[in-house]
């Protein structure tokens, strides 16, 4: 079994900063991609950012120069970190990772985390 567990949620004034992070377990092999998604009330669910294995990023165009996403490829594990935060950045946060769970079977499956919830308000 693989799970993906979320931290660093909470409540933060507009311009605060706040760090979520994901980490990997179970059974895996390897972790190509891992990203965050963000769904609001009443909307759909979006990317927020990408990296890949070897640390390409790609960013939604409303959080560029705002977020940094990394990840520790040892530690099996994605962070965002978000700075100057607008009310409209209030959502739940979803991890989401790419993962071989073994040698014999080469395409990898998308697994989620349960969300944390990032609320931006003063």
């Amino acid at each position: 079994q693989v799970q993906l567990v979320e931290s660093g949620g909470g409540l933060v004034q507009p311009g605060g900063s706040l760090r979520l992070s994901c980490a990997a377990s179970g059974s895996i092999f390897s972790i190509n991609a891992m990203g965050w998604y963000r769904q609001a009330p009443g909307k759909e669910r979006e990317l927020v950012a990408t990296i890949t294995s070897i640390g390409y990023t790609h960013y939604e165009d409303s959080v560029k120069g705002r977020f940094t996403i990394s990840r520790d490829n040892a530690k099996k594990t994605v962070y965002l970190q978000m700075n100057s935060l607008k009310p409209e950045d209030t959502a739940v946060y979803y991890c989401n990772a790419q993962i071989r769970i073994s040698f014999a079977l080469p395409t990898p499956g998308h697994y989620w985390g349960q969300g944390t919830q990032v609320t931006v308000s003063s």
